[in-house]
C-alpha cells in the first residue's frame, strides 16, 4: 500500500516506518523539518515530504496518491497550549485527507474512561483528536493504549529515572491506587500495523494493552527488580497535587516540565482497557509481552547512536524497544562519559596499533600500578581482576578478553571498543576513534571515549566519587598513547 506517516521523526513513528518498509509498503514521511530523518538507517527506502499538520495545504500535497495515512504526533510538550495546537493539526489533517481522497486515518490515541469528565488535559485531549479525526468521511481507526514501554517513551523515561535516581521517594496516595495497563512497544506496532490491514468504518476504537494490570507503585516495584535494583522504599501522601509532583519529576528526570506536567496529571487516570472495543484475538501472532519482558527489552542496551558500528547494526526481537537516532536527548538511559581528544603525527594505522596493544604484559602507558590495584580490588569483590591479560600482544578480535575488559569492537584502523567486566554499579565502556587528520597538517586525531551507564545511586555515586582520579588517567592514558604511536616504540617493549 501507499502509505504516508504524519510524525515518523518521533518515537512510535520512527520505529514503526522501518515495519512499513519490511512489509513491503511505499512509505512517505510527511515532516516538518525533513532533515531531521537524514541520519535514520531507513532514508534511502522512503520518500520524505515536508508537510505540517498546521498548514493544510502542505498536507493536502503530501497525501496525494495515498492508501492510508498513520497520524502519530502530539503538541504536548511543544506548545504552551498543546490541546488548542491538537484540535486544529486534527482538524487540517481530516479536511485534507477528505480532499485527498485518503482511504483511511490510523490514529494511536490514549486509554480513558469514555466519558471526558474527570479525564486529565492530556487523555481528554487525546480523546477529542480522535472525535475529530474520525467525524470526517474518511474512516478512522483509533487504537488507544497507556503506558508504552520502551527506551525513548516518555512515561517509561520517567519511570525509569525515579526508580534509578530515587532508593526512596514520596509519592502522591494516587501512585498506589490508580491502575494502569502498560503495553510494550513492540506490541503497539504490531497492533499498527494490523490496523493498516484490517477493513475501515466510520470510526473504529481499538483498546490495547499489555496482559498486566498494576499500580504505578507496582510497576516502580517490577522495574527495580528487572534492573538489579533493591526494591524501592514508596511514601504515600495525601498533600501532594499532580502540579508538584510535576516539578518534581522535573527535578529529578531530564524530562522537560511542559512533557512531565501533562504527564503527571494523566497518572490519576485508570488507564485500562475495557471488556469491549480490545484488539480481538488472533492464533497467528503472539500475546502480548509481559511487563517484566518489556522493560527487559528496554533495558537490553543503553543508547550508542554515534559510531559507526553499534548495537543498531544487529537488530533483535526487542530492538524497537531500544534507542534511535531520532530519538529525543533524553531518551535511553542515562550515560555519563569523559571524551579527549589528542593529534599525533603518526598515521592512523600507526595509532591504532599502539591503542590495540594496550594492557596485558605491556600494561596501560599510565599508572599501571593503579590499574593493578583495580584489578585486586575486583577479584576481593568477586569479579575478573586483571590475570586474565590478553590472548596476543599484539593481535585482537572481537570477544577477546583484556585484562578485565572484554573487545566489544574492533575495525582496524577507525574504532576499539572495550566492555568492562569488572565488579561496577552500572555498565562502562573505553573506546577509541581513529581519524586522518583533516587540518592540513596531516597525522591522526585520536578520540578517547569512556562512557558508563549508572544503575541506580550508587551508580551515580560511584563516577562523581571518582571524577577527578579518572580525568588524570583518562588525561595522561591518551596523551601518552598518542606520544607513543608517533615515536614509533617497539610494540613488544615496556611502555616506560
Amino acid at each position: 500500500m501507499r502509505v504516508g506517516v504524519i510524525g515518523a521523526t518521533g518515537y512510535v513513528g520512527g520505529r514503526l516506518v522501518p515495519e512499513l518498509v519490511a512489509a513491503g509498503h511505499r512509505v512517505r514521511c510527511l515532516a516538518r523539518t525533513p532533515s531531521r530523518l537524514d541520519r535514520v538507517r531507513w532514508r534511502d527506502q522512503v520518500e520524505v515530504m515536508a508537510a505540517d499538520v498546521f498548514d493544510e495545504p502542505s498536507l493536502e500535497a503530501g497525501f496525494q496518491d495515498l492508501d492510508a495515512v498513520y497520524y502519530l504526533v502530539h503538541s504536548m510538550g511543544h506548545a504552551r497550549d498543546f490541546e488548542q495546537a491538537d484540535r486544529l493539526g486534527a482538524e487540517n489533517t481530516r479536511a485534507a485527507a477528505e480532499r485527498a481522497n485518503v482511504d483511511r486515518l490510523i490514529y494511536l490515541g490514549g486509554l480513558g474512561p469514555g466519558d471526558p469528565e474527570g479525564l486529565s488535559d492530556h487523555l481528554a485531549s487525546r480523546h477529542e483528536v480522535g472525535r475529530i479525526l474520525g467525524s470526517g468521511s474518511v474512516p478512522l481507526t483509533e487504537l488507544r493504549a497507556a503506558v508504552i514501554i520502551g527506551s525513548g517513551s516518555a512515561s517509561f523515561e520517567m519511570l525509569r529515572h525515579l526508580v534509578e535516581v530515587l532508593p526512596a521517594m514520596v509519592c502522591p496516595r494516587w501512585v498506589t491506587k490508580t491502575r494502569c495497563q502498560p503495553i510494550a512497544i513492540a506490541d503497539v506496532l504490531r497492533e499498527l500495523m494490523a490496523a493498516l490491514e484490517s477493513p475501515g468504518r466510520e470510526h473504529r476504537i481499538v483498546e490495547i494493552g499489555g496482559p498486566d494490570v498494576l499500580t504505578y507503585r507496582e510497576m516502580m516495584h517490577r522495574y527495580a527488580d528487572v534492573a538489579g535494583l533493591r526494591r524501592r522504599l514508596i511514601i504515600p501522601v495525601p498533600f501532594l497535587t499532580p502540579r508538584l509532583s510535576s516539578h518534581w519529576v522535573n527535578l529529578v528526570t531530564p524530562l522537560p516540565i511542559g512533557l512531565a506536567r501533562p504527564l503527571v496529571d494523566s497518572l490519576c487516570n485508570d488507564v485500562v482497557v475495557g471488556a469491549a472495543d480490545q484488539s480481538p484475538e488472533d492464533g497467528s501472532r503472539q500475546g502480548p509481552l509481559p511487563f517484566e519482558q518489556a522493560v527487559r527489552n528496554a533495558l537490553g542496551r543503553v543508547k550508542d547512536l554515534d559510531v559507526s558500528t553499534s548495537w543498531m547494526d544487529s537488530a533483535s526481537s526487542g530492538a524497537s524497544a531500544m534507542p534511535m537516532p531520532q530519538d529525543p536527548s533524553w531518551a535511553g538511559g542515562t550515560v555519563l562519559e569523559d571524551v579527549r581528544t589528542k593529534w599525533s603525527a603518526a598515521s592512523p594505522r600507526e595509532v591504532f596499533a599502539t591503542v590495540s596493544g594496550v594492557g596485558g604484559r605491556r600494561g596501560w602507558y599510565f599508572a599501571n600500578g593503579l590499574w593493578a590495584a583495580r584489578g585486586w580490588v575486583d577479584k576481593l569483590l568477586g569479579g575478573v581482576g586483571m590475570r586474565r591479560g590478553r590472548r596476543h600482544p599484539d593481535e585482537l578480535r572481537v570477544g577477546d578478553a583484556l585484562d578485565f575488559f572484554r573487545v566489544e569492537v574492533y575495525e582496524p584502523p577507525g574504532l576499539l571498543r572495550l566492555r568492562a567486566e569488572m565488579k561496577l554499579p552500572g555498565e562502562a565502556w573505553l573506546e577509541w576513534h581513529v581519524l586522518p587528520a583533516q587540518d592540513g597538517r596531516g597525522g591522526t586525531v585520536l578520540q578517547q571515549r569512556a562512557r558508563f551507564h549508572p544503575r541506580g545511586i550508587a551508580g551515580r555515586l560511584y563516577w562523581w566519587a571518582l571524577l577527578i582520579p579518572h580525568a588524570v588517567i583518562w588525561s595522561r592514558l591518551i596523551h601518552r598513547l598518542a606520544r607513543r604511536a608517533a615515536e614509533g616504540a617497539d610494540r613488544i617493549g615496556s611502555p616506560d
